[in-house]
């Protein structure tokens, strides 16, 4: 075969090829600088609410600020949506449909909107429909008829969906703190 000449190649590094020991140990001892939090002036991490400390004088201070509010005229009584009156149909049977809810409720003014929202999960009604009139009258004649109706054998209530007023139960009894729970007998001692 023939002599060929074969280089010997060397593979120690040069001096200018390493990068420099000491300079990479400084870089690594030099600690990451913390950021100083804006809010609480410290280094401590705080998330959500409540990490800032106020004092009752500044909590009043802050709480007695103007806050916006609807101005209602004339007290508490039905209150008109953008496009026309909606009135709230609760007690809906979970089979009912939108044919149903027309037939019943048409009769007292032309029906401009209906909602009648699915339980995503069951596909069955949510107990529970929208309905909105054109005009004031065709939706008080509909709350005056159908309210403690029935429809597909249930009893419904129906109400206005938007009211200017504070809301007034139906039933005015006055509950007890505890609500609807029994009492337990007293302890023996």
């Amino acid at each position: 075969m023939a002599d060929l000449e074969v280089e010997a190649v060397n593979f120690e590094p040069e001096d200018d090829d390493l990068m420099d020991e000491d300079n990479a140990a400084d870089i690594d001892a030099a600690p990451m600088p913390r950021l100083k939090s804006a809010i609480t002036g410290s280094n401590m991490r705080t998330k959500g609410r409540g990490f800032r400390t106020e004092t009752d004088e500044e909590r009043s201070m802050r709480m007695s600020g103007r806050f916006d509010s609807l101005d209602s005229e004339g007290g508490p009584g039905p209150e008109r949506s953008i496009e026309g009156w909606i009135i709230l149909v609760t007690g809906v049977h979970e089979e009912a449909q939108e044919d149903d809810l027309h037939n019943a409720f048409g009769g007292y003014g032309q029906i401009k909107n209906l909602h009648l929202n699915l339980d995503r999960r069951t596909g069955f009604v949510k107990g529970y429909a929208l309905i909105e009139y054109e005009t004031f009258e065709d939706a008080q004649k509909a709350i005056a008829e159908m309210d403690g109706g029935e429809l597909l054998t249930q009893t419904i209530a129906v109400d206005w969906a938007f009211s200017k007023g504070p809301y007034k139960r139906r039933n005015a009894r006055r509950r007890s703190p505890r609500g609807r729970r029994s009492r337990s007998p007293r302890r023996r001692f």
